[in-house]
């Protein structure tokens, strides 16, 4: 029973030893720089083209449409400084846009203008924090928050005639997964990306729920 105990034991201290922090590594690559790219999931079920056109009134009749949406998922890029090599902190920067046309339709659903040129962005500045929970020279498991800003602009006016809004932005990374090669890493991170002018003002919420990318330490 003893050597039983004693075999699983083994095993499990092995089993760290797999996930130890490369020491060396470590010291020398404080610095970590990364970009990625993340959905927009949120932008495409809130910004899309019209599910109906109405086709059974007089031609006099006429109505816009918001038609042929493009949407520019996230890109961003993150820097970060590893004081531990469970814990890091550093600024990240995401932009993201959604386009679309203004069509005029007659009572028959027949398009007679259409004006380009309508879009609008978001441009998200925030401090970040990550922890890392499994560490490994090639597998890494983190957790990270960020808090900062978002500036939301484009062509289009709010109620009060502005074009240009700054509003608070959040971002959770539930769970993160790097794969590294030396230097090198690509990962993937599921969270959420949040940004909101007030309760009646939202601009993104559980945006950005998938991001993957690459990065390097040095």
């Amino acid at each position: 029973m003893k050597a039983k105990f004693f075999v699983i034991g083994l095993l499990c201290l092995c089993s760290l030893s797999l996930f130890a922090e490369d020491k060396y590594a470590y010291m020398t690559q404080h610095n970590e720089l990364r970009v990625g790219w993340g959905d927009q999931l949120f932008e495409s079920l809130v910004w899309h083209n019209p599910t109906a056109i109405t086709t059974t009134m007089p031609e006099s009749y006429l109505q816009t449409y918001h038609e042929n949406y493009h949407h520019d998922q996230h890109v961003w890029i993150e820097y970060q400084w590893r004081f531990k090599h469970w814990f890091s902190f550093g600024a990240m920067v995401d932009w993201s846009d959604v386009r679309w046309d203004n069509v005029t339709r007659n009572g028959r659903g027949v398009e007679v203008a259409r004006e380009g040129g309508h879009w609008f962005y978001n441009l998200v500045f925030m401090p970040t924090i990550r922890f890392t929970y499994l560490h490994h020279p090639n597998v890494n498991l983190y957790s990270g928050l960020g808090l900062g800003m978002d500036i939301n602009g484009g062509s289009e006016m709010d109620g009060w005639g502005r074009k240009t809004v700054v509003g608070a932005a959040v971002q959770f990374t539930v769970i993160g997964l790097s794969a590294n090669y030396e230097r090198w890493f690509w990962f993937a991170d599921f969270g959420g990306l949040y940004a909101l002018r007030n309760g009646n003002t939202i601009f993104m919420t559980s945006s950005k729920i998938i991001s993957a990318g690459f990065g390097a330490r040095f």
